[in-house]
């Protein structure tokens, strides 16, 4: 609810003059040839569209408009709007490119809607996607996830259907290394801590020994070295801090050196060294549970340990037991398993523990960038061309 609240904001905020539209360079030729396609009848429409004092020119009818939506392929989304729902300027821009059918649509008339539907868009893991739903979409082609992570899609059953999963791999970098540095700045510092003892009515004075750690040339250790991981590392290099990582794939030698970076063919050596240790890695069989009573044991009693990849990465148990036992320093968390947590939940009432509401994405700019960086991915398989960012089962 949150998020859904917070990106209702976009509907009012335009994407930054000047900035660079990464999504764009991406995807404007795939759009650009579907536009050749598909969209005679738009610009039919728009060239002939009327104003109330354009006396005599050509209108275009009912009918027009019928036939203009229909030479658009449908994709099935749950809502527009609402808590779950996509936003409404994200609505707009699929509205470009595709026949948007809402799931009460679908279910309000299966029969009909079913043969329309050849592309589903995933918004913040909705709709649900089960074998239910594939097995009443016979034109299905292409399920566009929002997002990278594809821990909520079942890739083997989709594709047992011939169904193509893409995701945004290029659109969520940047925000999600953003928000991995500001929780390490946060936690070092102790900002929530800080702001809740400025704001307090019993404060009657600062004390001079509430300290927090530097994180200019400390050791930050990064488990996960893909896309996100190295924007990470680019940025902490400005830090001056000391760069180890831990990848199945170690980096070509002149990305190591772009950043200063030191490779660890063992994650527990990282584990020992590190001040920061920074999680980046997709959600798997093998990554669940990544980081339990063992790994956090090993860690320093003063690191911190900083999770922007997927809740269950982490043993949360284990890591609510190391955070009361001081086996480490701190914790800084922008995903739990489940989401919200439950009111309960041990990790919500320690002072050293941050969480946010799984906010790394939550920007106006990369929030669009994703949808449109799905639709050159739908618009392509749709198409028959090369696929700028295809998910593929293991």
């Amino acid at each position: 609810m949150f998020r859904s609240k917070a990106f209702s904001l976009l509907k009012l905020v335009p994407l930054v003059s000047g900035q660079s539209n990464l999504a764009y360079k991406f995807i404007h030729q795939v759009i650009a040839s579907h536009g050749h396609r598909c969209h005679r009848s738009v610009i039919y429409k728009q060239r002939y569209r009327t104003h109330p004092c354009s006396a005599g020119r050509r209108t275009i009818n009912a009918e027009t408009k019928v036939m203009a939506e229909k030479e658009l392929p449908g994709v099935l989304i749950l809502d527009i709007g609402g808590t779950h729902g996509v936003l409404e300027n994200l609505a707009a821009l699929l509205k470009k490119h595709f026949h948007l059918i809402t799931m009460k649509e679908f279910l309000g008339n299966k029969e009909e809607m079913s043969k329309k539907i050849q592309s589903v868009f995933v918004f913040e893991c909705r709709p649900v996607i089960d074998r239910e739903l594939l097995e009443s979409l016979p034109n299905l082609k292409v399920i566009g996830n929002s997002g990278v992570g594809v821990d909520h899609l079942d890739l083997k059953m989709i594709s047992s259907f011939g169904v193509k999963v893409t995701n945004t791999p290029h659109a969520v970098a940047d925000p999600t290394a953003d928000i991995g540095m500001a929780l390490m700045l946060a936690s070092a510092r102790r900002l929530v801590e800080g702001c809740q003892i400025v704001v307090s009515p019993d404060t009657k004075y600062f004390a001079v020994d509430w300290l927090g750690v530097e994180v200019t040339r400390a050791t930050l250790g990064i488990i996960g070295m893909g896309s996100i991981g190295y924007k990470v590392a680019q940025r902490a290099r400005a830090f001056n801090m000391r760069i180890l990582y831990h990848n199945r794939n170690r980096r070509r030698k002149e990305e190591e050196e772009a950043v200063g970076a030191h490779y660890c063919a063992k994650m527990e050596d990282l584990l020992q060294q590190s001040d920061f240790v920074m999680l980046v890695v997709n959600l798997t069989p093998e990554t669940r549970k990544l980081i339990g009573k063992k790994e956090l044991g090993l860690m320093k009693p003063t690191a911190t340990l900083i999770n922007i990849s997927r809740g269950a990465v982490i043993d949360q148990d284990a890591l609510v037991e190391a955070l009361q036992n001081k086996v480490i320093r701190a914790a800084a968390l922008d995903v739990t398993d489940p989401e919200p947590l439950p009111r309960d939940h041990p990790l919500l009432n320690l002072n050293n523990v941050i969480i946010t509401p799984h906010i790394g994405t939550a920007t106006v700019q990369a929030i669009r960038m994703m949808a449109e960086e799905a639709i050159a991915n739908m618009l392509a398989v749709l198409n028959g061309q090369p696929i700028p960012s295809e998910v593929f089962p293991k």
